[in-house]
């Protein structure tokens, strides 16, 4: 008996369906649920389309609070651009045990998500977010990406999406990267791809000089994956009397001597405390794109962060800004920030983040990712 994911996807060699003869008597499954093939795109009544065609659906799995505000910046890039866009989301998922089954959890409800939008919008080109979201897909699309399953699911935690991941990208009409560094594991393979970051802007005018009064900011939405404990260890042997580090995300500590935990905080009470911190400690222990710390930049921020694996790509800014303060001894770190601060370090900043705007973005979204996925 094959697998769920088999039935819905090609995990592995049982699961391609290419010479694949058709039972003459399907089971009251196969009736239910039809299969469609990947190079098939339904053609649903008008009576099921809702509204016009779309020109671009977007499939989000939405299962973190950063995917769900990256895929709402896509779409609206996308129609600022002037195309007609529609945007799904996976229903609410059950948690499992594994990142094997999670991942195939979400794929499945992706691909179910998916079905139901090209029923309902009948769109021209389709834009994946994430691979999870792309690895059942119904019919091929672009796939927009913060990193690759065979550098963030090693070993078991990959056993079958790693496959299905190499041929998705091989399959894709077009590969867009949230940063350069996320393909480059792959070298030159699958060329046509346009990277498309996730824009950062600023949370209000730039706050300089005594405004600034919280010398040092950590989020720690996931203590484990963001090492709080060497950031609060570090800070313990970096901070002098009267300096306070704010760790905000998590609930999960208390707060101490030199250290205020403000807990989770609304997107906007963030921003508005990182516009008084003059240093953002950062320490993850891998990390797939880094929005929390291009935030922290684009804010006035200076960034002091360990030199953590992945497409990390606010680690390139910091060293540039100022590569003491890129280090595994973060306690120097965050002394030479607050004792010794490169001057212009916010201005700098600002000039190196200009590719991460909302306008450079709309820009390559109208220029470069449009027109690619129009003429297809």
């Amino acid at each position: 008996m094959r697998s769920e994911a088999e039935r819905h996807g090609d995990v592995g060699d049982a699961g391609r369906r290419t010479g694949a003869r058709v039972p003459l008597r399907p089971g009251p499954r196969a009736q239910r649920r039809p299969r469609l093939r990947p190079t098939h795109r339904p053609r649903p009544s008008a009576a099921r389309r809702q509204g016009p065609r779309a020109d671009v659906l977007v499939v989000s799995l939405g299962t973190t609070g950063g995917w769900t505000a990256a895929a709402d910046e896509l779409v609206g890039s996308i129609g600022r651009a002037g195309a007609k866009v529609a945007l799904v989301t996976a229903e609410a998922m059950p948690r499992v045990r594994t990142f094997a089954l999670t991942d195939l959890v979400q794929a499945l409800a992706c691909r179910r998500a998916a079905v139901a939008g090209i029923a309902a919008h009948e769109p021209r080109a389709i834009i994946y977010c994430s691979v999870t979201a792309a690895l059942l897909w119904p019919v091929p699309g672009a796939i927009w990406l913060d990193s690759m399953a065979r550098e963030n699911r090693p070993g078991r935690h990959g056993v079958w999406q790693r496959s299905v991941e190499c041929r998705r990208l091989a399959q894709a009409c077009l590969v867009m990267p949230w940063s350069a560094a996320a393909l480059a594991p792959l070298g030159d393979r699958y060329a046509d791809r346009v990277v498309v970051p996730v824009p950062v802007e600023p949370s209000g005018p730039l706050v300089t000089g005594a405004a600034r009064d919280v010398a040092a900011v950590a989020y720690a939405g996931d203590p484990v994956k963001r090492r709080l404990d060497l950031v609060l260890a570090a800070w313990a042997r970096a901070r002098r009397d009267g300096e306070t580090l704010v760790v905000a995300g998590t609930d999960t500590l208390q707060s101490s001597d030199g250290v205020e935990v403000a807990g989770r905080l609304a997107p906007a009470d963030y921003r508005a405390l990182l516009r008084r911190a003059r240093v953002v400690i950062a320490a993850p222990r891998r990390e797939d794109y880094g929005i929390a710390a291009l935030e922290a930049l684009v804010d006035g921020c200076m960034l002091v962060s360990t030199p953590s694996p992945g497409p990390y790509a606010a680690l390139e800014l910091a060293r540039t800004l100022d590569p003491r303060l890129v280090a595994e001894d973060l306690a120097v770190a965050v002394r030479t920030a607050l004792d010794d601060p490169v001057a212009g370090y916010p201005s700098r900043a600002a000039e190196l983040l200009a590719p991460f705007r909302r306008a450079a973005v709309d820009r390559t979204i109208a220029c470069d990712v449009l027109p690619r996925l129009m003429q297809r």
